[in-house]
């Protein structure tokens, strides 16, 4: 995603993703926010974003496509954890970007055992 254009100010899209980070890892039940794929040159040197896991792309009528990887905790019941991301992250970036969310696609990738 390039540069996303909102009534004369420009967010990077590290500032979308990080919003997204946020407020996915805020929802009772998520572990972490999973990587979007293991390949290329960041993955061979273990090098991360913050934001990995997270990917942002702006619609043909400018509404926000969010696609998201998860880990969730075990015994978290699934479909109630997605549906808290989903949620978090179209307030969220509403409220803080004013750009309307078109829809947020939950991936998980994983259930982690908590310690």
């Amino acid at each position: 995603m390039t540069d996303l254009n909102i009534d004369g100010m420009a967010l990077a899209p590290g500032v979308v993703e990080t919003i997204v980070f946020i407020a996915a890892n805020e929802v009772e039940g998520v572990a972490s926010v999973a990587p979007m794929g293991s390949g290329g040159l960041r993955s061979m040197f273990g090098a991360k974003s913050a934001t990995h896991g997270v990917e942002i792309d702006v619609t043909a009528d400018d509404k926000l496509h969010v696609a998201l990887r998860i880990e969730v905790y075990y015994g978290y019941v699934l479909p109630v954890v997605a549906a808290g991301v989903r949620s978090a992250v179209a307030d969220a970036l509403s409220c803080q970007v004013g750009i309307p969310v078109d829809s947020v696609d939950i991936y998980i990738d994983g259930i982690q055992f908590a310690d």
